[in-house]
Order: structure tokens, then sequence, then C-alpha cells
């Protein structure tokens, strides 16, 4: 990995931390029922582009 795949992996690696939070939040206080899908469906794909840096 280079210099800037390395960079935006830890990037990567906190939103999803921060998502995680979001999500668990959204579960507790269900406001908006399709919010934790949607929500989900973000960190779903922050951990697949994450793979996919780390693969190259």
């Amino acid at each position: 990995m280079d210099k800037k795949a390395k960079k935006r992996v830890e990037v990567l690696r906190k939103k999803i931390t921060q998502m995680q939070q979001l999500l668990a939040a959204a579960k507790e206080q269900p406001d908006d029922p399709d919010e934790p899908a949607r929500i989900q469906a973000d960190i779903d794909k922050a951990k697949e582009e994450m793979h996919k840096l780390k693969a190259s």
C-alpha cells in the first residue's frame, strides 16, 4: 500500500467507528425507522472500500 492508501484506510477506520456509535444511538432512539438501515449500509460500503485498499 502506498501512503495515500494507508491514510485512506486510517480515515475509514475512524469513520466506521463513528458510524457504529451513530448506529447504536439510532437503534436506541427510533425516530426515523430507516436510519439504522442507512447507517449500516454506509458502514458496509466503508468496510468494503477498506478491504479493497488493503488487498491492493
